[in-house]
């Protein structure tokens, strides 16, 4: 793995304050180590990464060890300033101002840059404060994705427990029925119950007592979610939850339902076997998956990101942005460069103009999947994206491979191609100059209030569910 720029800026810090120390200038310790005096400045400036040998000959030619060198720790209280800067000059708060870096000289002051480093610390203490009211959630949900992220967004006992359950009920190949999920239920000492009452707050109830799971009524069009609901309310039961302790315990508890309900709808064995003819045939389609086991573009999207990095070794990334431009849901594990705040959280912020996530909305044809590549600072990437609507509003699925992997997928012959320099608010936040220099001053927009600004986190075992309305809703169904 290749040192971050700031390991190689700490060792060439390291490097500088034991050539200085000997009181020698880059092209004297240059001169004894056999590399220009100009090589030497580059390494020192975290620009280049020297090689062993380079590192020993350095080591033995300042009086100190390869190890000393190699250590994480800033060589003095100077470096760390420097050091510290750099870092907050790299934060996508800073970057967001879309302002030039200081450059740190010789002879800059020691206060000077605790100056700038107070700014700094100011800047990113604010961005925190803007965000203190959900911050438990974002946090919690943030490491959720991250750790989801290491296990390539796999959970393999869940798979077993899944294909254990669909087995017994009988199901084998096609898609999965709701009397199948019936007879699943009822295994589990379940009866499905369909009612128009249930609570504002729930998206179902399950009645312990009585072994009833209460859904939303079956003329919901197409139905597709009641499948999934019905098996999100008895994977509680076979997963062993309990009252969630805290936030993040409801969202590992929500993250593990819906997964479960995703590997009973597309089972992995018949679902890796279809997405690996697929990649064999170089024509891996979101559409074609989505068919196969009659699921939304959504379900089969999102199961992408289960599947084919374990089983296929393809890294991608999958989007589900609104109309306005924010992110609802993402997964990524192939580096696409993504908005996030100050705490690491990307949900909530809003995804590049330049993106396919957001192109697509301007798309006539709305039935069909649309093709990209995107160029960004982090490589090029193609996309496939596909947008649909909800009475909440305009909404995009996205699910996108670097380059490289494009070839197994179909649409990779697309001509239509795009370039994104964000978190650079050149790229598509700040108006050009000559629009700027037309109407700044001159136009006062009413801005639309998002409500969820002020909503306090939601509280109770249960996030945001109103216990009084479910028992009430229970002991009407009970009698």
């Amino acid at each position: 793995m290749s040192p971050s720029a700031l390991e190689l800026s700490t060792l060439g810090h390291r490097i500088r304050h034991h050539r200085v120390g000997r009181g020698y200038t880059l092209d004297e310790l240059g001169a004894l180590v056999g590399v220009a005096g100009s090589q030497l400045s580059l390494i020192e400036n975290g620009k280049r990464e020297p090689k062993l040998s380079l590192l020993q000959a350095i080591a033995g030619a300042t009086g100190t060890d390869v190890t000393d060198l190699l250590s994480t720790e800033p060589p003095n209280r100077r470096a760390a300033l420097e050091l510290e800067l750099e870092r907050a000059q790299s934060s996508q708060v800073f970057q967001r101002l879309g302002i030039p870096a200081v450059k740190v000289g010789k002879t800059m002051a020691d206060d000077t840059i605790e100056s700038i480093l107070g700014l700094h610390r100011e800047l990113q203490r604010r961005e925190r404060e803007a965000i203190a009211t959900p911050e438990e959630a974002r946090r919690a949900n943030t490491e959720l994705r991250l750790r989801m992220r290491a296990h390539n967004n796999y959970l393999p006992e869940i798979e077993k427990l899944a294909e254990q359950q669909l087995r017994a009920a009988g199901h084998t190949t096609g898609a999965l029925t709701h009397r199948t999920v019936s007879i699943m239920a009822e295994k589990l000492g379940f009866e499905l119950i369909y009612v128009s009452d249930l609570p504002h707050s729930t998206r179902s109830v399950t009645d312990l007592e009585n072994g009833r799971i209460y859904l939303p009524p079956a003329s919901i069009p197409g139905g597709h979610g009641l499948r999934s609901m019905a098996l999100q309310a008895m994977a509680h039961r076979l997963l062993d939850h309990t009252p969630p302790t805290d936030y993040a315990d409801f969202l590992q508890q929500r993250l593990e339902i819906n997964y479960f309900a995703a590997c009973c709808l597309m089972p992995e064995t018949a679902s890796v076997g279809f997405l690996s003819q697929a990649k064999k045939d170089r024509n891996l389609a979101v559409e074609d998956f989505r068919d196969a086991f009659g699921v939304t573009h959504e379900a089969a999207g999102m199961r992408m990101t289960n599947l084919i990095t374990e089983h296929l070794d393809i890294p991608l990334h999958f989007l589900r942005v609104d109309g306005s431009g924010a992110i609802n849901r993402v997964y990524e594990n192939d580096e696409l460069p993504l908005p996030m705040d100050v705490t690491g959280s990307v949900e909530g912020q809003i995804v590049c103009r330049r993106f396919a996530a957001r192109s697509a909305f301007s798309q006539q044809n709305r039935t069909t999947e649309h093709y990209q590549y995107t160029d960004t600072p982090a490589g090029t990437f193609w996309c496939s994206s596909q947008t649909g609507s909800t009475s909440d509003g305009e909404f995009s699925i996205t699910v996108g491979v670097p380059f490289d992997d494009a070839r197994w997928f179909r649409g990779r012959e697309t001509g239509k191609r795009a370039t994104s320099t964000c978190p650079d608010r050149s790229c598509c936040r700040r108006p050009d100059a000559e629009m700027t220099a037309r109407w700044e001053g001159k136009a006062w927009p009413s801005a639309r209030v998002h409500m969820q600004m002020f909503s306090p986190l939601p509280s109770g075992a249960f996030p945001g569910v109103d216990d009084g309305e479910v028992y009430a809703f229970l002991d009407r169904h009970a009698e």
